[in-house]
C-alpha cells in the first residue's frame, strides 16, 4: 500500500493507540479480513488470522494475570470472570468504541452481513490489533491497551452479574421468586437454513417474562434469559 493509502491507519494509531507504527503494515493486516484477500488475490496476500491467533493468547494472559493479582476467588469463579471479559460481545464492543470499523478491509458480501457476523469480525480484528501492538511495541504496550479497553469492564460485569450463565442464573432467580422453572418456547423462526433467526419466549408458569432473538435456539434462549433477568432486577430495585 502507498503512503496515502496507509495514512488513515497511521492516523488511527496516533489518535486512538497513542503512537505511530514503524511497520504500519502490521496494523493494516490486523484490519484485513480473509474475505478481502479472497476478492483481491492479485494485490493482497495476508489477512489477520495469524495476528488474531497471537493477540488472543496475549489477551488471555493479560486478563488472567490481572485477575490473579487483584482477586482471591477460586479458580472456577476467575475462569468465569475471564470468559465474560474476553467473549465476543465484550471485545467486539471494545472494537466499536475504538472506531476502526471503517478501516476494516472485507468483502462486499461481508459488509452486507448481519449484526452478529459484523460483531464477530470486529472482535477478531480487536485481537489482531493486540497482536500487532505486541509485535510493534512489546508486551507492556499490549497490556496497557488491554487494561484500558477490556479489564476495566470487570466492575460492571460483577455489578450486573453478567459473568454468570444467564440461563442458570435465571433458573435460580425464578425458582426463588416464583417457585417455578423457566420454560422456553419458540415464538418465531424466519430466514433460510443458512441464516435463520429465532425468537423465543421464556415463561414463568403461564406468564411470558421476556423474549430473546438469536441466530440459533440456544442463542435466543440466552438472550431471553438476559432480558428476563433485567426484568427481575428491575422489580427488585
Amino acid at each position: 500500500m502507498s503512503g496515502m493509502q496507509t495514512a488513515p491507519y497511521q492516523e488511527f494509531a496516533r489518535e486512538k493507540l497513542g503512537f505511530e507504527f514503524e511497520n504500519i503494515g502490521l496494523l493494516v493486516t490486523a484490519l484485513t479480513h480473509r474475505s478481502y484477500v479472497n476478492e483481491h488475490r492479485k494485490s493482497v496476500s495476508e489477512h489477520n488470522e495469524r495476528l488474531e491467533f497471537l493477540g488472543d493468547a496475549v489477551l488471555e494472559l493479560v486478563v488472567t494475570d490481572f485477575l490473579f493479582r487483584n482477586h482471591a476467588e477460586a479458580e472456577g469463579i476467575l475462569t468465569s470472570w475471564r470468559a465474560a471479559l474476553v467473549r465476543t460481545e465484550s471485545i467486539g464492543e471494545a472494537g466499536q468504541k475504538l472506531g476502526y470499523e471503517p478501516l476494516v478491509r472485507m468483502s462486499r458480501g461481508e459488509k452486507q452481513g448481519g449484526e452478529r457476523a459484523r460483531l464477530q469480525i470486529l472482535a477478531n480484528a480487536f485481537e489482531a490489533v493486540i497482536g500487532a501492538i505486541y509485535l510493534e511495541k512489546g508486551y507492556d504496550a499490549a497490556e496497557e491497551f488491554i487494561q484500558k479497553h477490556i479489564t476495566y469492564k470487570l466492575e460492571g460485569i460483577l455489578k450486573e452479574g453478567s459473568w454468570r450463565d444467564p440461563k442458570s442464573h435465571l433458573q435460580e432467580v425464578m425458582q426463588r421468586v416464583d417457585s417455578v422453572t423457566p420454560r422456553y418456547v419458540v415464538l418465531e423462526e424466519v430466514g433460510p437454513d443458512h441464516d435463520k433467526v429465532f425468537t423465543l419466549g421464556v415463561y414463568a408458569g403461564g406468564r411470558m417474562v421476556a423474549q430473546g432473538v438469536g441466530p440459533s435456539k440456544q442463542a435466543a434462549q440466552q438472550a431471553a434469559a438476559k432480558a428476563a433477568l433485567k426484568i427481575y432486577q428491575g422489580a427488585a430495585s
